[in-house]
Parts: C-alpha cells; structure tokens; sequence
C-alpha cells in the first residue's frame, strides 16, 4: 500500500488539503480521505457513511420532510454538513474523477460510487478477500528476495485485506512472517 515512486502524490501529504485521488491505488487513497475527513469533522464521516440529516416535522402523526421555508437555524446548519463533506470529496478528486460522480447529490452517494467502482459490490469484495486470504495463507519468501522486500509484499497484501474490512491481528501477522523466514 505505499505510494513509493508510483505517482500517487505530486507532493507530501496535508494537514488541511484532502489527498487527491486519480483512479489508481483507491485502498490507499480511501484510508487517506478517511482519516483526513474524521480528522476534520468526524460528523462529517457519518454523514458520509449514513447519508445527509434531512430536518423533519411530524404532521398528524406522521413525520415529513420540511420544506426550507420551515427551517430553524439548527436545521439549516445541519444539511450544510452534507455540502462541506461533497466539497471535500470534491477537493480529493482530479477531473476523471470528478466526472464520474458529478451527477451525485449527497456525499453518501459519491462515496458509495466510488467504493463501488473501484471495490466492487458486495460479491466482488468478497471474492477479492478470498483471493488475498489464499495469498496470505500461502505466503512464503521467494527465492533471491530480500526480508525488506518479502515484508512489502505481506503488507501489500495485508493492507488490501483491511481495505475489505478483513483484519489480521499483529500477533496473527508475526508469527506468519517468522513463519515464512527460511
């Protein structure tokens, strides 16, 4: 998952600019923007994740969206979370990117998007951990292949487990590594 000299990044990283996403390496781009985004304003995350507050009123018992007009200043504050999230996946993506999710209206829906197209659905997720959990089962060191190199590939290949939502302990991990040191 390390971005060594593959052109992920023109620069080093930021504390206040998203890291900008342009259609390769979307693991490591999307762990970035997570953290980047919960560092921001964790509220906004969940509105990523659960979709934008949309203020509510109850009406014969019956709760129904409220029309602007009907707003209070709370109400207002709260939708323009869902902006400031959409301005910040905005900011993470290049023009490629953009277009692919420039018809979407909430953030939810561009980061759904973009999970979907560059992690499949559900039945391509799984059948992808699947294909990583075969390569971490029968992980071994290759022939002429240095530790420094052999730890590149296991982490590669852990990383991309986590980046499923399938996760190996560090105990589990080292004693896989010292199990395939010649």
């Amino acid at each position: 998952m390390a971005a060594s000299g593959e052109g992920y990044y023109d620069q080093g990283r930021s504390t206040v600019t998203p890291p900008l996403f342009k259609g390769t390496n979307f693991a490591y781009w999307k762990n970035l923007m997570q953290m980047f985004i919960k560092t921001e304003d964790y509220e906004l995350w969940n509105i990523i994740t659960k979709g934008p507050y949309v203020p509510m009123t109850t009406v014969d018992g019956k709760s129904i969206k409220k029309n602007e007009d009907q707003y209070t200043q709370e109400d207002f504050a709260k939708p323009s979370k869902n902006c400031k999230a959409i301005h910040i996946l905005y900011c993470g993506l290049d023009a490629n990117e953009y277009n692919r999710i420039s018809a979407c209206e909430s953030a939810k829906e561009i980061w759904d998007k973009l999970v979907v197209t560059y992690e499949g659905t559900s039945q391509v997720r799984e059948t992808k951990i699947n294909i990583l959990v075969h390569q971490y089962e029968l992980f071994k060191m290759q022939p002429g292949e240095t530790i420094k190199e052999m730890f590149i590939r296991f982490t590669d290949i852990t990383n991309n487990l986590k980046s499923l939502g399938k996760t190996c302990t560090n105990e589990e991990m080292v004693r896989k590594v010292l199990r395939c040191l010649p």
